[in-house]
């Protein structure tokens, strides 16, 4: 028996990194997937590989940034399989850092309107889909950006983050009537593209890894156990809270 039988899941950035596994893992769990990503070949390959496993899933188009694909992904999720139980707001992206008053205006926006606007686009269209199906549960990505480790960060990244994190508290409140659970998932630094594309300079990842205790980069691996946990029913009485994954980052 899995801990997602039952259950119909819509996860952005789907189609590489922790997405691509939270997918692969939630349909192992016995969960029916949706893969939302703007990446096709890669989300249909992530779709074949799923269902050549036994699971079952659909790659979906999705610009996180525009609210009608966040319409017609829902809406997608609901005619193919009735229902919306668990939303992960996976999709995001990272910059190399730089000062505040070296970042362009346009590379802020960008981040944002990935990061956080993408995740309360995602959230407001699944939220009636998900009051419809009695509940549901909704997995921010956020990261240990929007905590803290402040002088460290890039700060259009870690704004975005942050708002996230606030975010989802909002969520968790104002939806606890409608049984929709919101959780935010922080990672420190983890091993994934987005984190070498944004850090290129092996010894910029060195001096940056020297920040975390156990001294090593996540796996994608232990980041999707979290998330599996938040979606499930074994944190049917967590919402409005964040999991913290970082190698003891924050600790110092």
């Amino acid at each position: 028996m899995g801990k997602l039988d039952g259950k119909v899941a819509l996860i952005s950035g789907g189609a590489r990194g922790m997405g691509a596994a939270a997918g692969k893992t939630f349909a192992a769990e016995g969960a029916r997937v949706v893969l939302g990503d703007i990446r096709d070949e890669e989300g249909q390959r992530v779709e074949s590989a799923i269902r050549a496993s036994g699971g079952d899933a659909v790659y979906v188009r999705l610009d996180v940034t525009r609210d009608e694909d966040w319409r017609a992904a829902v809406a997608e999720t609901v005619r193919r399989y009735g229902k919306l139980d668990i939303l992960v707001n996976n999709a995001g992206i990272g910059i190399p850092r730089a000062p505040i008053e070296e970042r362009t205006l346009a590379e802020w926006e960008r981040v944002m309107a990935v990061n956080a606007t993408g995740v309360f686009l995602g959230t407001k269209h699944a939220i009636p889909a998900m009051r419809r199906a009695g509940g549901g549960s909704i997995v921010n990505m956020s990261s240990i950006a929007g905590i803290g480790q402040s002088q460290h960060q890039e700060p259009a990244y870690a704004a975005s983050k942050g708002a996230v994190r606030i975010f989802t508290k909002v969520t968790a409140s104002q939806h606890a009537q409608d049984r929709i659970r919101c959780n935010s998932v922080h990672p420190g630094p983890v091993d994934t593209d987005m984190l070498h594309e944004a850090m290129p300079d092996p010894g910029v990842l060195q001096r940056r890894l020297a920040r975390v205790p156990l001294g090593r980069m996540g796996t994608v691996a232990e980041i999707v156990a979290g998330v599996l946990f938040l979606a499930s029913d074994d944190a049917s009485y967590v919402t409005g809270t964040e999991l913290v994954i970082d190698g003891g980052a924050l600790a110092q």
